[in-house]
C-alpha cells in the first residue's frame, strides 16, 4: 500500500508541475475570458487517460505500478476538476453566465470525446 501511494504521489507531483507550466505558458500568450489553460489540460488529460487505459488493458509490459503512476498519479495531477469549477463560478459571478454554461458543457463533451479518441488510439497501439 505504501508503495502504491508513493507511486501515485510521484505521478501526481509530475502531473501538477506540468499543468502549472502549461497554464503559465498559455496565460503568457493567450488573453481571453475563456479559461483556455484549464480547458486544454483537462482535454489533453482525458485523451491521455483513455489512451493509457486502453494500452494498459492489452499490454503485458504495463504493470499495475506503471498504470497507477500514469493514470491516477500523472493524469490525476495534470487535470483539475476543482479549478474547472472555480473558473466556471468566476465566469458566472463576473456576469458571463452563458460563457460559464458553454465552458462547462464544452469541457464535459470534449473530455468524453477526447477520452474515447485516446482509448481508440490506444487500442490500435496496444
Amino acid at each position: 500500500m505504501i508503495r502504491a501511494i508513493t507511486i501515485v504521489a510521484l505521478g501526481g507531483a509530475l502531473g501538477s508541475a506540468v499543468r502549472y507550466m502549461l497554464s503559465r505558458a498559455v496565460g503568457a500568450y493567450v488573453h481571453t475570458a475563456w479559461p483556455l489553460a484549464t480547458f486544454a489540460v483537462n482535454i489533453i488529460g482525458c485523451a491521455a487517460i483513455g489512451f493509457i487505459s486502453a494500452v494498459a488493458s492489452r499490454s503485458p509490459w504495463m504493470g499495475e505500478n506503471t498504470r497507477l503512476f500514469l493514470t491516477v498519479g500523472l493524469c490525476g495531477g495534470f487535470t483539475t476538476f476543482s479549478t474547472f469549477c472555480n473558473e466556471g463560478l468566476a465566469l458566472m459571478r463576473g456576469g458571463h453566465a452563458m460563457m460559464a454554461a458553454a465552458y462547462a458543457g464544452t469541457s464535459v463533451a470534449m473530455g468524453v470525446l477526447a477520452a474515447a479518441a485516446g482509448m481508440a488510439l490506444g487500442r490500435q497501439v496496444g
